[in-house]
């Protein structure tokens, strides 16, 4: 479990800068330059996510659940998944009405895959993992649409035919996941 925290503390921190430190951020970015930050960035989100899958794989081993999950809740997280699939695939299709409404589709798609998943994992490594996805996701994304709003800023205006590219790509790479990539990257079959 250890590994799990470093590796979510490493993660959530370099993903939160905007949140919390928002000015040394850009005083850092701007002594050592956008690309010498992003790659900075990089290399700490990587050492997180790596520390994250490993913690979380050993942690998951031989524990025990805390509750019994009900089998109802399946059914709802599955289609919670596809909703944050189709958030997802709207962060890289252009111009499209989901970014246009909901402003930052990524963070959304973290916030439903948390809450989804919080549904029917019920050990403690699930709790840790997805709990602070959770209230990470929400917090920035809360924060990032009041920066938003601060800046007169936001996607631009957006056309119902890039949503419907944007939930046709989520729904097959959702359908990829629930009939194969969960249980080959995850171990864990969903159906």
């Amino acid at each position: 479990m250890t590994l799990l925290i470093l590796g979510l503390i490493v993660f959530l921190a370099a993903h939160s800068v905007r949140i919390y430190a928002e000015t040394w951020r850009g005083a850092v970015m701007a002594r050592i330059g956008p690309n010498a930050w992003k790659g900075l960035y990089s290399l700490v989100s990587l050492l997180g996510f790596v520390l994250i899958v490993w913690g979380y794989g050993r942690a998951r081993v031989g524990a025990a659940e805390l509750w019994s999950s009900p089998s109802w809740l399946h059914n709802p997280a599955l289609l919670l998944m596809l909703l944050s699939f189709i958030l997802f695939a709207a962060v890289y299709v252009p111009r499209n009405r989901i970014k246009t409404s909901i402003g930052h589709p990524m963070v959304a798609s973290v916030v439903v895959w948390a809450s989804a998943h919080l549904l029917t994992n019920a050990r403690a490594a699930d709790l840790v993992l997805f709990g602070a996805f959770l209230a990470w996701s929400a917090i920035d994304f809360r924060s990032s649409r009041r920066r938003d709003r601060l800046a007169g800023t936001g996607a631009p205006a957006g056309t119902w035919a890039n949503a419907a590219v944007a939930a046709v790509i989520g729904l097959a790479v959702w359908v990829l996941f629930l009939i194969y990539l969960h249980s080959r990257l995850i171990g864990v079959p969903v159906i």
